[in-house]
């Protein structure tokens, strides 16, 4: 059948739904390379037909190349009622590990047909607890831990080490000071900047200055699929740290529970940014004692209701490390590893612009070769300053593509001058 629909495409090359059966085809064989091809001339022909963008993005799906199935997939699930397109687009979330997505698309499916059920989609989204299982004190307790990280542990960085003691370690040892004058202990700080430059390592470092208990949330430890389990999550761990107190709550991808309202379609979305808002304000409980670290890479997308007074008030940037914390991160991660001596103050140089996370990386470029060295007899090879070097020279700096987006919301998007520390770390601001 195959050789006769390719023989009649001869003749009528631009024929749609026959190019789609031999897709189909080729599908069934396995061969979704061709069927791919087929495919991409049905849309350069139509650039509309939802059934081939479906089908391609299935054939993409089949070779792992998930980011291009979801372009074709968001494009064409816009208030899309067909659980077959909203399947496979929750599929590639999972793929992605985009779980907090993934459970709204599965929400979404279930809204469309009740009587649906994924074993799949269930194995990995679905969390615990059933839509009326209460989170206890129990569960929330066992995200508490001291933090035995304080501000010495962190290299560099000293003026956002400073804006940090002035809200909230310096409230809490000058307690009588603050109330004489009515100031609040507690509040809320936004850590904002590239990803891998220590936001969570130094929200650590703060509730250890401090002598606090520390609650390290995950995004995932709050979303959850079922209709009001989210925010019953959020007032649960506010509740846990009201009778902990000092506490400091960190967040993680701060945007994911913050998202600007104007931005989200879902009702469940807004739903828990109002709750996060009420906790945040402390309307029904006292708030004293409770320090409320987030951290977001992209803070343009977060509600602006949260920058009000008594929330996140303070927005800090943490920039990648400068010199003095590069230094820093290149002995904390070199010192159980077996070196010559090293020359921190050359590899810092070698490393402008490098996050924590690119610093690990170079490092484990170099650690890479000395183990292929050390292969041959066993024996461990020392590190040098040279071998490092090396592994910065194959490596690049990952911060460069976040300065490219910040670079257009510090320059057109920042009328309350909220990104003024970008344009100055890059120079920009007159």
């Amino acid at each position: 059948m195959l050789d006769s629909l390719l023989e009649a495409l001869q003749f009528s090359p631009n024929n749609i739904p026959l190019k789609i059966q031999v897709a189909k085809l080729y599908i069934d064989q396995g061969d979704f390379v061709a069927a791919e091809n087929h495919l991409i001339d049905v849309i350069n022909i139509d650039s509309t037909h939802k059934q081939a963008k479906f089908t391609l993005a299935s054939c993409f799906h089949k070779q792992n190349k998930i980011d291009a199935a979801l372009v074709l997939l968001e494009e064409i699930t816009v208030n899309s009622k067909d659980v077959k397109h909203l399947e496979l687009l929750c599929y590639c979330q999972i793929s992605q590990k985009d779980f907090v997505e993934a459970k709204n698309t599965y929400q979404e499916i279930v809204a469309i047909d009740a009587t649906y059920s994924n074993e799949d989609f269930d194995e990995y989204l679905k969390a615990s607890m059933l839509p009326d299982a209460d989170f206890t004190d129990e569960d929330a307790l066992s995200f508490i831990n001291k933090a035995e990280a304080s501000f010495g542990d962190v290299g560099g960085m000293e003026d956002v080490k400073e804006e940090i003691s002035l809200k909230i370690i310096k409230p809490l040892q000058h307690q009588d000071l603050y109330k004489a004058y009515g100031k609040k202990i507690g509040g809320g700080i936004l850590l904002y900047g590239p990803p891998g430059c220590g936001k969570t390592h130094l929200a650590r470092a703060t509730a250890g200055e401090i002598n606090a208990n520390f609650i390290n949330v995950g995004i995932n430890d709050i979303l959850d699929m079922w209709i009001g389990s989210s925010e019953r999550n959020l007032h649960e761990i506010f509740e846990v740290a009201r009778k902990n107190t000092p506490c400091v709550i960190f967040i993680d991808e701060i945007d994911a529970l913050g998202a600007n309202r104007n931005d989200v379609n879902k009702t469940a979305g807004r739903t828990i940014i109002n709750q996060f808002l009420a906790e945040l304000d402390g309307l029904d409980a006292n708030n004293e004692g409770i320090l409320v670290l987030g951290a977001t890479n992209a803070p343009w997308y977060l509600d602006p209701a949260f920058r009000r007074p008594g929330r996140f008030d303070r927005i800090i940037f943490v920039s990648p490390p400068d010199s003095e914390a590069r230094e820093a991160i290149f002995n904390i991660h070199l010192k159980q590893k077996p070196t010559d001596p090293i020359d921190y103050k050359s590899l810092a140089k070698a490393s402008k612009e490098f996050s924590g996370a690119d610093i690990m990386a170079a490092i484990d470029i170099a650690v890479e070769q000395k183990l292929q060295a050390s292969f041959k007899d066993g024996i461990p090879k020392p590190l040098t300053t040279k071998d490092i070097l090396k592994g910065i020279k194959k490596s690049k700096p990952t911060t460069k593509e976040w300065f490219r987006s910040a670079k257009n919301y510090a320059l057109y998007a920042n009328d309350a001058g909220l990104y003024d520390d970008i344009l100055d770390y890059l120079k920009l601001n007159k």
